[in-house]
């Protein structure tokens, strides 16, 4: 059957390492393309309308829009710059045929950079390269440049993808040029070259429809929404269809189809091939499944993600305080919520264990989960995490486990410290790197468990200056033993509320995480403990009262500042007989066995 091509539409991806400027970019494409009145007030960064994006400046799923330049309706998909979600770069690299691969002029390409270009060349997708913030006093655009062709090289492209075209942008003022000498003060250079390099969708003319299903929606008005390209053929409203999943076949009628106008929907009678469909009225579709006609049923090749790296178990939250701060505490209610999260998240796998109050979820890295984890707490779910657990291979006798490339950006005072840390950690540098500009750039390949609890520690030593990126590098030998946390716990030995005159005596013995008038029990994590052993304290110790003198009467209590941990700070704190406890207020790190004696008797069962 031949094929022909839809030369009105063009599919695009934006995919490069995290804050790299995609997002911006996306912004004044929409300003330029005449999408929004010139007197319309829109806010920065209007993909980003997940509120954790808006908060912590960075984009977490991939989204989909559209812009109209010259005639031709282009489709745009603004996708994640962190490993950790780089399932969401493979299912939106399914619906495009080429993407912009946007790097820093001063950074260069970066770890996520070269992941999320691996996948588009293996993908067979056009690239433009765009050297952005060129406009920096550190860029360096020319040797970025060189940087970008070695990293094509090296990810053995072929002739006709290192021949890309190159532009260069300043994205937050929505200038792009053909070379650093051109005048220009728009993006018309870059859209000229998205639709004259990008090759316009192609399918079999007279092909029945095929959808391949990418993403999933929801709305309160339609119900699920199904999100994919459009393979072959057309599809009207109401036409009988059937989806093609793992599961076998299930009949569905479109009752609405949509397309992407902007950041919005738009409802249309008929769809041509090659266009990005929202269908509704579909119920029980997973992503990679293939909705087609009911008369000519024929799937297509179903997507395939890469498997996870990491893995933490979800508990029920079992604390003395359970249910005082939330509103979903059962275990039914937190596997639903869990495997309502995989039908979207293609990169998280939920298991159930021998424990039916216990989960295990699997996904890319530590931000991903705690990411989950934030967003169930926001919904008001209380629950308790374990620390995470690398996910190891055994081949034979062997038995493997990840391995990531880390790329550190640091002053070079601070090298050495960073060198003995991640050795200490299995770490090996391979590459060193100075540009004489008083920060190094560093290359290690440390194994994925050693970066668990490490990156506090790093901006800590770096004294907040340093920059750590990795990414998955691939499995190799196992390397043996870790050390592991060198501080012990501060543990509370009963409930009541924290006072004041007990942490100022307590402060001498490590670093507090709580102030005075906090809720606390038996079991619950106070602070760190200076040595590394728990110690068993009691927070709620009051001064005496006596004949002498009332027990306020002494000098006033001064107390060291406390910041309170964050989620992250304390997943990454926690050690293997430790749990966080998540509520909608509090983030609590605790013992997995909060009575003492119980956990006495437990070490002595462990202890040969």
């Amino acid at each position: 059957m031949q094929l022909v091509t839809n030369p009105k539409i063009r599919n695009l991806a934006i995919i490069a390492h995290v804050d790299h400027g995609k997002t911006t970019l996306v912004d004044q494409m929409f300003r330029q393309s005449g999408l929004f009145r010139e007197n319309q007030e829109i806010r920065d960064r209007l993909m980003d309308s997940m509120e954790l994006e808006k908060e912590r400046g960075i984009t977490i799923s991939a989204k989909n829009c559209s812009i109209e330049w010259k005639g031709t309706k282009i489709n745009i998909l603004d996708t994640p710059g962190h490993a950790d979600f780089g399932g969401e770069v493979e299912r939106a690299l399914t619906m495009v045929d080429g993407a912009i691969l946007l790097v820093d002029a001063s950074e260069g390409p970066l770890p996520q950079t070269r992941f999320v270009l691996k996948k588009a060349l293996e993908n067979r997708t056009q690239v433009l390269v765009v050297i952005n913030k060129i406009d920096r006093q550190d860029a360096r655009p020319d040797e970025v440049l060189n940087e970008v062709y070695d990293l094509f090289i090296d990810l053995e492209a072929d002739d006709g993808q290192i021949d890309f075209p190159v532009f260069y942008a300043v994205g937050r003022e929505g200038i792009a040029k053909t070379s650093l000498d051109a005048d220009s003060n728009t993006l018309e250079p870059l859209l000229d070259g998205v639709v004259d390099h990008i090759p316009a969708p192609r399918f079999k003319e007279d092909a029945p429809f095929q959808m391949l299903v990418a993403d999933l929606g929801y709305s309160e008005f339609l119900g699920r929404l199904a999100v994919g390209r459009v393979m072959n053929g057309q599809v009207q409203r109401n036409e009988p269809l059937v989806c093609l999943g793992e599961e076998g076949t299930k009949a569905l009628r479109a009752t609405k189809l949509q397309v992407y106008r902007g950041t919005s929907m738009a409802e249309i009678g008929e769809i041509e091939a090659g266009d990005i469909l929202i269908l509704a009225g579909v119920e029980d579709v997973h992503i990679g499944d293939t909705i087609c006609h009911a008369d000519s049923p024929k799937a297509l090749p179903r997507l395939r993600i890469d498997e996870p790296t990491v893995s933490m178990r979800f508990f029920t939250n079992t604390s003395p305080l359970s249910g005082q701060e939330g509103k979903f505490v059962q275990s039914t209610k937190l596997r639903e919520r869990l495997l309502r999260e995989t039908m979207r998240n293609v990169s998280l796998q939920v298991e159930d264990t021998d424990d039916a109050e216990c989960f295990l979820v699997k996904g890319r890295g530590e931000l991903q989960m705690s990411i989950l984890i934030e967003t169930m707490r926001r919904e008001g779910f209380e629950l308790s995490v374990g620390r995470p657990e690398v996910i190891c291979r055994r081949e034979g006798t062997q038995l493997l486990e990840p391995i990531e490339e880390v790329y550190i950006d640091c002053d070079e005072d601070f090298l050495g410290i960073v060198s003995e840390k991640l050795s200490l950690r299995k770490g090996r540098m391979v590459n060193l790197v100075n540009h004489g500009t008083g920060r190094i750039r560093a290359q290690f390949q440390v194994p994925s468990r050693g970066l668990i609890g490490y990156r506090n520690e790093f901006l800590t030593d770096t004294r907040g200056t340093g920059i750590l990126n990795s990414m998955l590098l691939g499995y190799e030998p196992h390397r043996g033993a870790l050390p592991t946390r060198l501080t012990g716990s501060l543990v509370a030995d009963r409930s009541g509320k924290s006072v004041a005159y007990a942490l100022f005596n307590l402060e001498p013995r490590g670093r507090l995480f709580i102030g005075p008038g906090i809720e606390v029990y038996e079991g619950v994590i106070i602070g760190e403990h200076n040595r590394n052993s728990d110690l068993n304290v009691n927070p709620c110790k009051e001064k005496k009262l006596t004949n002498v003198r009332a027990s306020g009467k002494d000098e006033n209590t001064v107390l060291t500042p406390v910041l309170p941990l964050t989620l992250e700070q304390a997943i990454e704190f926690i050690v293997d007989d430790e749990v966080v406890e998540v509520t909608p207020k509090s983030i609590r790190p605790r013992k997995a066995i909060l009575s003492n004696s119980a956990r006495q008797i437990a070490a002595k069962r462990i202890t040969p």
